[in-house]
């Protein structure tokens, strides 16, 4: 009997039905890890398609790595780790504040660069999951369209076209505002910078999460503020507990936090827990820096609600931009300042006076043609496929002590390794090898999280990332087996 698919759709291309059917057959364990799959001339008949279009939805759940093809046998259900890893522990920093020194983070940051290394250590994507084609057709148009425009200063807010457009989207992470209230900026970075320069003044403490993005830290250097480290579930996130304590001693300034799949654990906290981190804040009067970057890379069904949702007296700066998703070189980002919105506007004049036109107005066409949407599920099921395959590798490579976390968004893993492991040695070695990783270190101005990693799974799956997976995990045992090696020798 055959199956009937759907018409063909904008959203999605036959092969994709196809996938998906097979696909959901998998994960409802009608067909078992080790099941042949039916032959491609049998599909074919089933689902009336070509046999292209077979072997096209065969390939996608192939890169998914939920099967595997056997020469001259046929495909098969691929077998899937039974148990996850263990999550990372909570986080226990230091509870004093402390200077920032991000030199070890420049050095990193610096050896990433090289473009014949593999970039695990970079939370960067590939430049193949982004529509580099329809974005630059959309520039020339815009260039031509509006010629003296594009060349212009503009004004400080930015393109209204683009604010339009983002108004909208951040309908859907739960905040009502309007475009005047949104300020066009260079990226995430340069709102946080902008947020953060008119919150505080130098020698005020932030608090931060735990471990904590070390692009937040550079900032925080750069403004020469102090650093307070909250502790941090990889789950739930930051401890509110402790965070109260710490505001009730009038030691905080200002928050800045990674609201939704934060770089490097990956938690994304409850709606709940950021409703009360906002009446927390409000009680005590003290502004949040909120970094949404990866708010529209979800897995789950629905996008999770910003921090600032939340937020009715305006101290919540909420900071995003397309760099994740469209973009990174366009340096298109934005700012919702809140009550601090005048300020804000007046320092990026004296900073940059306005932010470039022809990519605002690229941006906003993009997301307003409707394509924006059709390419963010592409995108998040790359991710969410790249994550599943990097976390198997790792489970796969890595000694059986190794705790992964498990993000429900973006692109990043945060590892941890028994507490005598040194990842400046694993990045040290690793780079011989022309191969890039994080080292906990550089998450933590007290320079914790030696004993951690954050690999970059933005790359798409390939059997050179599977090797350089393979070689990390290699090089991560030898370093354990020796320092087993030279306690034992001590203590004979």
């Amino acid at each position: 009997m055959k199956v009937q698919l759907l018409e063909k759709t904008k959203e999605q291309n036959l092969y994709e039905q196809v996938a998906e059917r097979l696909r959901a057959l998998i994960w409802e364990g009608t067909l078992q890890p080790g099941d042949r799959l039916p032959s491609v001339r049998k599909l074919r008949q089933q689902f009336s398609v070509s046999i292209s279009t077979v072997l096209e939805a065969y390939r996608l759940l192939e890169d998914e790595g939920l099967i595997t093809a056997r020469p001259q046998s046929g495909y098969y259900v691929k077998r899937l780790l039974p148990v996850p890893p263990a999550l990372p522990q909570t986080s226990t920093p230091p509870s004093l504040p402390c200077a920032v020194d991000t030199s070890v983070a420049f050095q990193v940051r610096a050896a990433m660069q090289h473009p014949e290394i593999i970039q695990l250590g970079a939370a960067i994507s590939s430049p193949d999951l982004f529509p580099s084609q329809a974005l630059n057709r959309l520039m020339g148009q815009v260039m031509r369209a509006q010629p003296q425009k594009v060349h212009g200063y503009g004004i400080p807010p930015g393109c209204e076209a683009l604010r339009h457009e983002v108004a909208k989207r951040l309908m859907d992470a739960g905040c009502s505002v309007v475009p005047d209230q949104i300020l066009s900026t260079n990226g995430t970075t340069e709102a946080v910078y902008l947020g953060l320069r008119v919150v505080t003044k130098p020698g005020d403490t932030v608090a931060i999460e735990s471990p904590c993005y070390y692009g937040l830290l550079e900032t925080l250097a750069a403004l020469h503020l102090k650093a307070l480290e909250i502790p941090t579930h990889p789950v739930e996130g930051i401890s509110l507990e402790y965070l109260e304590t710490a505001l009730a001693q009038g030691k905080v300034a200002a928050c800045a936090l990674v609201s939704n799949f934060s770089n490097p654990s990956g938690h994304c906290m409850s709606d709940q827990k950021k409703k009360q981190l906002v009446a927390l804040l409000t009680h005590y009067q003290v502004p949040l820096i909120e970094d949404d970057v990866y708010g529209e890379i979800y897995f789950e069904a629905a996008r999770p609600k910003a921090i600032k949702a939340f937020d009715t007296e305006g101290l919540v700066l909420y900071c995003a931009s397309v760099s994740k998703i469209l973009s990174p070189g366009l340096r298109v980002g934005w700012l919702v300042p809140g009550r601090y919105q005048g300020q804000v506007e007046l320092l990026k004049i004296a900073v940059n006076v306005t932010t470039a036109i022809a990519p605002q107005l690229t941006v906003a066409a993009f997301l307003a043609n409707g394509g924006y949407d059709r390419h963010l599920r592409h995108l998040r099921r790359a991710y969410q496929t790249q994550m599943a395959r990097m976390t198997q590798a790792i489970c796969e490579y890595f000694p059986p002590e190794t705790r992964v976390s498990r993000p429900q968004g973006g692109h990043v893993l945060w590892l941890e390794l028994p507490s005598h492991f040194d990842s400046m040695i694993l990045y040290r070695e690793a780079l011989e090898q022309q191969i890039s990783i994080a080292p906990g270190i550089i998450f933590s101005p007290s320079e914790s999280y030696r004993n951690c990693l954050r690999l970059n799974a933005g790359l798409l799956w390939s059997s050179e990332l599977d090797h350089a997976i393979q070689t990390l995990g290699l090089l991560t045992k030898q370093q354990l087996a020796r320092q087993f090696l030279a306690q034992t020798e001590m203590n004979q």
